[in-house]
């Protein structure tokens, strides 16, 4: 049964979402550079990187995991333009081995992200 992870991250009341849920003990998650307030970061690639790796990581806090449980990430960038600097900011987050990951290039729902990341990550119940 899919359960809902609250978290800190603005709500999106008008959209069918959440920004997390589990099944089992495995976490599903999206995120995008979006701030507390819920405005879009506008900067350029390495500044939104950042802001929606800070935001997994505090979704997988609320789930009770940490970054070291992320198996596998997808990557949505729109320009193929901003893999490197997504890429340099990506690694610091991680320590080897790094998760499985697939990096796509897709035109984003939400105006000014340049990047979305999916997670799954395994979270072993305590």
């Amino acid at each position: 049964m899919r359960k809902n992870v609250e978290t800190t991250l603005p709500g999106g009341d008008s959209t069918p979402v959440e920004w997390a849920t589990m099944g089992g003990n495995t976490l599903y998650t999206a995120s995008i550079p979006i701030r507390p307030d819920g405005s879009i970061d506008d900067g350029d690639i390495e500044s939104q990187t950042r802001l929606t790796m800070e935001n997994l990581k505090s979704i997988l806090a609320s789930a009770g995991g940490t970054m070291d449980d992320v198996t596998q990430v997808q990557v949505y960038l729109t320009s193929k333009e901003y893999f490197s600097g997504m890429n340099e900011v990506y690694r610091t987050f991680f320590n080897q081995p790094y998760p499985n990951r697939a990096t796509v290039i897709a035109d984003l729902m939400v105006p000014g992200a340049k990047i979305e990341i999916v997670v799954h990550a395994y979270i072993e119940k305590k």
